[in-house]
């Protein structure tokens, strides 16, 4: 089991940067699968960005080219830049152990003007 805490979200003009992460309650150096979701009311939630432990990552098509995620092995982050007004949203970090998916609470990004 591991608990995940997100944080660094917050109000951010358009053409604006935040950082996200996403602390662990233990080491996620054997969780191979760390990703980003994020949703918006009425809308399902929708993978933002994914990393395996060797590294590899891949990205939603809406987002490639403006956000980076990385992980260490407590942490993963998640580097925003170039942020549009639709990109606002409550993203959640999330461990992949299979069979269990593990949580955080989430951290609300708002980008507006």
């Amino acid at each position: 089991q591991v608990q995940l805490v997100e944080s660094g979200g917050g109000l951010v003009q358009p053409g604006g940067s935040l950082r996200l992460s996403c602390t662990a309650s233990r080491s996620i150096s054997s969780i191979n699968r760390m990703s980003w979701y994020r949703q918006t009311p009425g809308k399902q939630r929708e993978l933002v960005a994914a990393i395996a432990g060797g590294g590899s990552t891949n990205y939603a098509d809406s987002v490639k080219g403006r956000f980076t995620i990385s992980r260490d092995n407590a942490m993963v982050s998640l580097q925003m830049n170039s942020l549009k007004s639709e990109d606002t949203a409550v993203y959640y970090c999330t461990a992949d152990t299979p069979p269990s998916m593990y949580w955080g609470k989430g951290t609300l990004v708002t980008v507006s003007s």
